[in-house]
C-alpha cells in the first residue's frame, strides 16, 4: 500500500473512533451525574475512561515484553468498564433524562453498589494507570535492527568454541632401553641414556597464518634417536675419514647432536678404527 493510502486508511480510522467516543460520551456523562458529578466534571469524565483506552493503545504499540502485557491488561479493564457503564445507561431510562436518584444505578443494592464503586474508581484509575504507562514510554529505550543484530553476532563469536585449533596429543615416555648391536661397547651403552619424549601438540588441519619467528620452545622437537642409530649414522657418515678428522666438534656437526654425545661417538670410532676393520664390521 502506498503512503495515500495509508493515510486514508489511518483517516477512516479517526473518523470511526471519534463517533464512537461520540456515542459513548453520552452515556458516560449521564452515569457521571447519576453518581453526584457536577455539569463539567461530567462533560469531562468520558475522557478519563475513552481517552485512558486510547492512551493505552498507543502504549502497547510502543512497549515490548513485560511492559507491553501490562498496557494491554489495563487497556482490557478500561474497555470493559466503559463497556459495563454503556450497558447499564441502556437498561435505566432515567439516566436518559436526568431524573434519577443521585447514587442510584441499579434497583438491587449490591449491584447499585459494584456500579457506583466502578463508575467513581476509574478517574482515580485513570491518574494511577495513565501516569505509570507515560513513564513506561518515556523511559522505553528501544533497541535498533543493526545494533541487534550486532549484539547477537558478538555473542555467538564469543560463546562459540574455535573447533580448528589443535589439540596437544600427549606421548607416553620412552622407559625401555632400546637393544644395541653387540658392537657397541658397553661404556658406550652407560654414558648415552635415552632422552624421554616429550608431549608435542597435534598438528591442525586448517593452515594457520605466518606470525614471524617461531620460538624455539614452541618448535616440534626432532625424533630422538637410540645409541645404536646414533652410532651406526656417524659410522656411515665418517667411514672415509681420516683418523685424524674424528673429532668431538666435526662428529657433533655431521650428525646433528650434542657435544657430550659426540665426544663419547668419537672414542668409539676411534677404537673401532685402531682394533681394525675387521672387529669395525663385526
Amino acid at each position: 500500500m502506498n503512503r495515500f493510502g495509508k493515510g486514508l486508511l489511518v483517516f477512516a480510522l479517526m473518523v470511526v473512533v471519534a463517533m464512537a467516543f461520540r456515542v459513548s460520551w453520552n452515556a458516560l456523562r449521564d452515569v457521571a451525574s447519576a453518581t453526584g458529578a457536577d455539569k463539567t466534571a461530567a462533560l469531562l469524565y468520558p475522557f478519563v475512561v475513552d481517552g485512558l483506552m486510547a492512551l493505552a493503545l498507543v502504549a502497547t504499540l510502543v512497549l515490548t515484553d513485560e511492559a507491553r502485557r501490562f498496557a494491554l491488561r489495563v487497556l482490557a479493564a478500561y474497555t470493559l468498564a466503559s463497556l459495563v457503564l454503556n450497558y447499564v445507561h441502556g437498561l435505566v431510562p432515567e439516566l436518559h433524562g436526568g431524573s434519577v436518584d443521585w447514587g442510584r444505578l441499579a434497583d438491587w443494592d449490591p449491584a447499585n453498589w459494584a456500579l457506583v464503586l466502578l463508575a467513581t474508581s476509574l478517574p482515580v484509575g485513570s491518574i494511577y494507570f495513565g501516569s505509570d504507562l507515560v513513564a513506561k514510554v518515556l523511559h522505553h529505550r528501544p533497541v535498533e535492527p543493526a545494533n541487534a543484530a550486532k549484539t547477537t553476532e558478538t555473542t555467538v563469536n564469543r560463546s562459540t568454541p574455535d573447533l580448528g585449533e589443535s589439540i596437544p596429543a600427549l606421548v607416553a615416555p620412552v622407559t625401555a632401553r632400546p637393544a644395541l648391536p653387540a658392537s657397541v661397547p658397553v661404556d658406550l651403552v652407560k654414558r648415552i641414556e635415552p632422552v624421554p619424549v616429550r608431549a608435542v601438540a597435534a598438528e591442525s588441519a586448517r593452515p594457520r597464518a605466518a606470525t614471524g619467528r617461531v620460538p624455539d620452545a614452541a618448535r616440534t622437537p626432532r625424533p630422538v634417536r637410540t645409541a645404536g642409530e646414533l652410532l651406526d649414522e656417524a659410522r656411515s657418515v665418517t667411514s672415509d675419514w681420516p683418523i685424524g678428522d674424528l673429532t668431538a666438534e666435526g662428529i657433533r656437526k655431521a650428525v646433528h647432536t650434542s657435544a657430550a654425545k659426540a665426544r663419547v661417538l668419537r672414542e668409539t670410532l676411534r677404537t673401532e678404527r685402531a682394533d681394525g676393520p675387521a672387529k669395525a664390521v663385526a
